[in-house]
This record gives structure tokens, C-alpha cells and sequence, in this order.
């Protein structure tokens, strides 16, 4: 089917199309104004008792609004719902004050606030804070996008996933808290983990609360609540606005649809476990549900005319079980990954993006890995190395291959040009060309990529082992021609720099996670790799791009 035939079907038929708009229901407080609308004065009305020990959150943000969060620590419980105002200025100072709200909480939304902050001005920076009769809140910067369609130079945003609290100290986030120029950050999930002490990480200075595995509803809450007290991530979170999607570990390990591999006998009812999961997410994230029901994270977004970015659920919302082994032969039937319904609206999004460059945020490894020959040319390393990435490996788009042919079928027929895939969950670094068939260029033909593919490294999880780490990236490119970098074990993040010329990923890692001295220094280490427009071809050690300037 043609660009114009699909765009023909799609206009006549009833597709939902969610986008990251306000919503008004499910707890969350929504201002049109743009206008303060409570005074000094009301803080009198405010209650009393509470303290802000969860830092500020902004997220979702628009050309006009972005959500606002933080959460209250009542010094006992509270039956009734519990009073604060939330500030947005112009400035530092809070001397052009644009909206002053007063907002409530209570017990059933585990004291948590947000404000869906409406009607500011385009491409703007704001700062934000919370206050009660007693109390005031750290103060937290954020800033709108340029509208749609407005003629945009430059963007520049962070990409990062896996944060397991017990493997080290968030040294990362601090590096990403660090640097004022980024337009936001895209957090890729995996951004608390389920497992107890002992289970998954073992760094003294980290202890788990709670301390077992989390399954129920005030489980959820209580590890979110231990992760937002971490003052790296309250630094970074202070400093830029976050998009988010969650991953399988926000849940429990290999989440799919209808279970988990980490969902076990005794342990309740799957269902009972995804939903505890899902609110306790919506509840302490800065993220704008795109359904009343706040059942649904995949969403789209546009920076002016530069970029737009559809985030995608490639976890919760249609994806059918894993296969345990990759020879299985069902692995090339049609199976679900994304549902029905969501790759209808991805289609909807790749076919109708008028932005210069389309950016498909996702948590799995969407390009291919010969994985089989691989072992084979490394009989040295051992196979208990290997089998972490054999699970892996099903649980990417290659348990998926009949989906991901799709996806791929759809880019080339509609010539969609410009498509950067962004991805984490996979606790290392890599670079990849994407082809229906990269197994074609180990024979010597150049077919031209459909896209590229920038994995993101983790913030703390562990990749490979030193040692094959180092064997199996040298390694890599002989099977994998279209995979141009990895790096299997350091920790980091991806600095996306997009121009209307190229977009470019910058990789830079952590000295150390391992204590707290080491907390925001930077590793001597930069990777960069970009994209021309219009090309899909990945140039290495491309120079390293200069800060935005601060307005």
C-alpha cells in the first residue's frame, strides 16, 4: 500500500490517536488559565504538618503545558485529603509569577501531586515549586517546545534506562542534572527494579525498602519512595523535564501481557500484581496519561518541525510470552509485541509525521543479532556468559521477527526517511544500521539502511563481565556488519544532538558507580556516531557537538 492509499484509509476509519494532551480525570489537576489563581495569602489554607522529601518532577511536555509533580510527607497519616500550592514563574526568583494553584492529595494517591500546568508559552523556560503553611519544596526548571510545525534549528536531549538501586550510586544522573542545555530527557524504563536484597545487587551502602521482592500496591509505592529519595535522581529530575515509558523491571522481569517470568507460584494473581504495578507508576511519575483509565503509555509527541517522537509500549499492552530458545520454530510465526492496536497508531504516526526527523522511543533491541554464530566464534568465553543474552535476545524485536518485518515492510513501501530508534533495557551500549536482512552484507551486497538504531547504556544494571565483554564486541561486527559500535559494560548515557543536517549520539560514561566519591565524574571515554539527513548510514568519531546556548 501507498503513502496516499494509507493515508486515505486511515483518515476514513475511527483510529484513536493518543498524544500527550491533557487529561483531566484519574486525580490529576489540570489549570487553562496561565494566570495565578491563588495568592500568598491562601498558604494559610494550606496543610500544615508536611514536608517535601520526594523532591519535584516535571515530565510531558508541550508547546503550552507540562505536568508538574512532587509528593507531601504528612508527619502521620491522614484520613483526609491534604492541601498545597504549586508556583510557576518566569524566573529563578519567582518574581513574574504565571500561575499559582492550589492542589490536593491524599492516602488513595499515596500522597503524590500533580498538576497538568496549561497555558504557558511556547519553547519557554519555567521554574516551579511546591508549598504548604510550613513547608516549600525544592525548586524545579522545565521548559515547553516549540508548536508544531514552527520552523525549529536545534534540539538536544538525554537518553538513558536501567537504574537497579543495589548495583551503585546514580553517578549518572548527576551527569545528566549537569548539563543545563538539554531540552528534556527520555527515560526508557527500568526505572526501579521488583527484586529484594540480595537478589539482584549487593552494593552495602544500598539497601532495598522495601527489603523483599515487591508485589503489591504499597510495595510499588515504598520502592518508588526509596528511589526519589536518591539525590542524584531528585537533581536530575529538579533540572529537566522527563518523558518516560516503563520497561519489563517496574513490574517484574520479562513482564509480557498476561504474566511475567518473574511472577511466580504463590504470588497472587498476575493481573492483581500488573495493576498494583501500573498505578503505583502513574502515580510517582511525571507522565501524562494518555488514556483516562491510565492503562496506556504510548504516545507522540513533536519539537517544532525538527522532530517527532512516538514512544511505544513494548511490554504491557499487546506483547505475547517469550520463547525460551531461538530455534524454536514458532519464533517465525506472527506474534504480537506491540498489539494490534498500537502498531495500527505507529503505522498512523511513521505516515503522517511531517517532522524532519521521526524518533521511535521503545525499550527492546529492535535491530537483529546473530546471536548462534556468534558463540560459535568465541569457544573461549563461557557459556554462562552467554545465556543472559540468549534471554535477552528473545525478549528483543528477534523473538519478534515476523512484527519487526513488518514495521520494516511498512518504512520501505511509504519511503519514510529520517527514522533514529532509540532503545534501552539491554544494560550496554550500541550502534546500529537497520536492514530487513543484514545477513546480505556479510556477503558483500550494500543494501542502503531503512534507519539506525542508538541503545542507550544503564545507569547502574550490569552488562558483560570484563573480560568478554571486550572478546564479544571485537567479535560482533563479523556476524553483525550493521552493528557499528558496543560498548557491553560501562555506564552511561546517550546525548542526542539533532540539527536539520544530522542527528548524533554522544555516549558518555561514568568513572564510577561504586561509591560515593566517584558520584558525577565523567569517564575520559566519548563515543560519538551520527546520521546525515536523508543518508541512514552511521559516521564514527564525529566531532563532539557544542553546548546550547542558555537563554
Amino acid at each position: 500500500m501507498q503513502r496516499r492509499q494509507f493515508l486515505h484509509v486511515l483518515s476514513t476509519s475511527a483510529l484513536a490517536v493518543p498524544i500527550l494532551t491533557a487529561c483531566g480525570g484519574g486525580g490529576n489537576s489540570s489549570s487553562e488559565s496561565g494566570e495565578p489563581s491563588v495568592s500568598r495569602a491562601d498558604l494559610q489554607q494550606t496543610s500544615s504538618g508536611l514536608s517535601f522529601q520526594h523532591g519535584v518532577a516535571s515530565g510531558d511536555p508541550l508547546d503550552d503545558r507540562v505536568i508538574l509533580w512532587t509528593r507531601v510527607s504528612p508527619t502521620s497519616p491522614q484520613e483526609s485529603e491534604l492541601s498545597v500550592i504549586c508556583e510557576v514563574a518566569e524566573d529563578r526568583e519567582f518574581q513574574n509569577v504565571v500561575m499559582s494553584e492550589m492542589l490536593s492529595t491524599s492516602a488513595a494517591r499515596d500522597y503524590t501531586v500533580k498538576l497538568d500546568a496549561t497555558g504557558l508559552r511556547p519553547d519557554r523556560h519555567y521554574w516551579y515549586r511546591f508549598m504548604s503553611s510550613e513547608a516549600t519544596s525544592a525548586v524545579g526548571h522545565t521548559r515547553t517546545l516549540p508548536m508544531p510545525g514552527q520552523y525549529a534549528e536545534r534540539l538536544r536531549f538525554a537518553v538513558c534506562s536501567c537504574s537497579s538501586y543495589p548495583h551503585g550510586y546514580f553517578s549518572v544522573y548527576r551527569m545528566i542534572a549537569n548539563r543545563p542545555d538539554l531540552d528534556f530527557v527520555l527515560h526508557l524504563g527500568d526505572y526501579i527494579y521488583e527484586y529484594g536484597d540480595g537478589e539482584y545487587g549487593n552494593n552495602p551502602g544500598r539497601p532495598l525498602e522495601p527489603s523483599h521482592e515487591i508485589i503489591a500496591l504499597d510495595d510499588y509505592r515504598r520502592r518508588y519512595g526509596l528511589y526519589r529519595q536518591d539525590t542524584e535522581l531528585q537533581a536530575a529530575h529538579a533540572a529537566h523535564a522527563f518523558v518516560t515509558v516503563w520497561d519489563d523491571h517496574e513490574s517484574a522481569n520479562d513482564a509480557y501481557r498476561d504474566g511475567a517470568e518473574n511472577h511466580n507460584a504463590g504470588e497472587g494473581a498476575w493481573s492483581d500484581r500488573k495493576a498494583a504495578a501500573i498505578q503505583a507508576y502513574f502515580e510517582w511519575m511525571p507522565i501524562r496519561p494518555p488514556t483516562e483509565d491510565e492503562q496506556q503509555i504510548y504516545r507522540g509527541f513533536s519539537y517544532g518541525d525538527l522532530a517527532d517522537f512516538m514512544m511505544l509500549d513494548t511490554r504491557l499492552e499487546g506483547r505475547e510470552q517469550q520463547l525460551s530458545n531461538p530455534l524454536d520454530p514458532s519464533r517465525s510465526q506472527p506474534r504480537n509485541l506491540l498489539g494490534q492496536s498500537q502498531k495500527q497508531w505507529f503505522k498512523h504516526q511513521l505516515a503522517t509525521s511531517q517532522g524532519r526527523w521521526k524518533f521511535v522511543g521503545q525499550q527492546v533491541m529492535f535491530a537483529q543479532l546473530q546471536l548462534l554464530e556468534l558463540q560459535r566464534l568465541l569457544p573461549a568465553v563461557p557459556t554462562n556468559d552467554f545465556s543472559p543474552l540468549v534471554a535477552i535476545n528473545m525478549d528483543q524485536w528477534d523473538g519478534y521477527p515476523a512484527e519487526r518485518e513488518e514495521i520494516l515492510d511498512f518504512v520501505e513501501a511509504e519511503e519514510i526517511e529520517n527514522l533514529v530508534v532509540l532503545t534501552g533495557d539491554i544494560h550496554s551500549s550500541w550502534a546500529n544500521e537497520l536492514y530487513q536482512n543484514p545477513a546480505v552484507l556479510t556477503a558483500g551486497v550494500l543494501n542502503r539502511p531503512l534507519g539506525v538504531e542508538f541503545v542507550a547504556p544503564s545507569i547502574t544494571s550490569p552488562g558483560f563481565p570484563d573480560g568478554a565483554a571486550e572478546l564479544v564486541s571485537a567479535v560482533l561486527p563479523v556476524v553483525n556488519p550493521h552493528i557499528k559500535y558496543t560498548d557491553l559494560k560501562n555506564h552511561g548515557f546517550i546525548l542526542i544532538d539533532v540539527t536539520r543536517q544530522r542527528s548524533q549520539a554522544e555516549y558518555y560514561y561514568a568513572a564510577d558507580i561504586d561509591t560515593p566519591a566517584g558520584i558525577g565524574v565523567e569517564s575520559q571515554k566519548i563515543k560519538t556516531l551520527a546520521v546525515a539527513h536523508g543518508s541512514h548510514r552511521l559516521q564514527e568519531d564525529t566531532p563532539v557537538s557544542r553546548p546550547k546556548p542558555l537563554l
